[in-house]
């Protein structure tokens, strides 16, 4: 397996031209390289058509799975390496994978166009892969892998397929504030009580999913209202889900909007009673939404064998169970058991939304935008 990082876009990007590409520092988070991170500009041989290379393989008699399957991966190098290294040697199909942050990756795909040379785009959150989807980048998935796993994780138009399931959590330092007082509403996150103390990571995907699912539930003029409100609060940002956690337990700042699966990461290193807890969001709300990972084949990998048996290995039990058990996230394929120590996904109860709707997280990085919130 070949590895290939991409330069780290800024958080506005997403929300300019596609044809835009702006380059930011590293990250190195190893429970979220999910924010992107990125040395170098694509290979120069990225920029052949995969028409081009379907013409080609027709006129030598090459097979539709000519080459290494190309993954782009938002999910980081140090959380999925293991597993695709596991399906290599399962399937004996090799691989190249490039990473970056699932918005990064995005707007890389829709730069590049139909000149891309990736067959995959696994993301961090489905709103990423909604953006490409809508673009038209993305196949449609056959029917025995949009019905693995619950309607509700798979997309409208079956261009793509949830792999698992992570909740938005309140992480708050225990020793300034009590779980009565931790707020567990978006709106609670706002009370002037919590001014300068709430940390967040702007350009992160799951952010601007959250971001997104304020735009459905509060509408366009709701959602820009509650960042800059925000920020006039005096909202602390940070690079990673796993800086904001670290922030809490340090007491540098009181609150946090991150994943569930962080806290559990680190408890199961340093034990339950660390100084930063965590508060799950209230019954249709929010600040408990439940998003998930996905997954789907771009269009220069329609008709690859290979593409489809990738997705088939990460909704089988082998590939669920990686997840639940190194990175603490919910299985969304029916009977796998769940993270230990982790309440059941079905007891969460965020909002009643469409996790097809969050695609427009371009949208919401205009509002992060103009909010000015952003790292720095």
């Amino acid at each position: 397996m070949r590895a290939v990082r991409f330069r780290r876009a800024a958080v506005a990007a997403l929300a300019a031209t596609a044809l835009s590409m702006t380059a930011c520092s590293d990250d190195g988070d190893s429970a979220d390289g999910e924010d992107g991170a990125a040395e170098d500009a694509p290979d120069a041989d990225a920029d052949e058509s995969p028409d081009s290379e379907t013409e080609a393989g027709a006129e030598t008699g090459e097979s539709a799975d000519e080459g290494p399957l190309v993954i782009y991966s938002g999910r980081s190098e140090d959380l999925v390496d293991p597993l695709i290294e596991a399906f290599e040697e399962s399937s004996g199909i090799e691989t190249e994978v490039r990473y970056a942050g699932s918005a990064e990756q995005a707007q890389l795909l829709l730069t590049e166009g139909d000149n891309s040379p990736a067959h995959i785009f696994f993301s961090q959150e489905v709103g990423a892969l909604g953006l490409v989807g809508d673009a038209g980048m993305l196949v449609d998935l056959p029917a025995e892998t949009l019905s693995a796993v619950p309607e509700a994780y798979v997309a409208d138009d079956g261009n793509w397929v949830g792999v698992t399931g992570r909740a938005r959590v309140v992480v708050y330092d225990s020793e300034q504030v009590s779980e009565d007082e931790a707020p567990d509403t978006a709106a609670a996150i706002l009370d002037p009580t919590w001014s300068g103390q709430v940390g967040v990571a702007p350009g992160n995907a799951s952010f601007l999913a959250f971001v997104t699912a304020l735009r459905i539930t509060e509408g366009e003029d709701g959602a820009a209202q509650w960042l800059e409100t925000l920020a006039g609060n005096g909202v602390q940002t940070y690079e990673r889900n796993g800086d904001i956690l670290e922030a809490v337990n340090n007491g540098e700042v009181q609150l946090g909007l991150i994943n569930h699966y962080y806290w559990f990461a680190a408890a199961a290193e340093q034990g339950p009673d660390m100084r930063a807890q965590l508060k799950f969001g209230a019954s249709g709300d929010v600040a408990g939404l439940v998003n998930a990972t996905g997954v789907g084949i771009l269009t220069g990998g329609e008709g690859r064998s290979d593409a489809q048996a990738f997705i088939d290995y990460l909704l089988s039990e082998e590939g669920q169970t990686y997840f639940v058990e190194e990175t603490y996230e919910y299985p969304l394929v029916p009977g796998i058991t769940g993270p230990e120590g982790v309440p059941p996904l079905e007891s969460l109860g965020g909002p009643d939304i469409d996790l097809s709707d969050l695609g427009t997280v371009d949208v919401s990085a205009g509002l992060v935008d103009a909010a000015g919130i952003a790292v720095g």
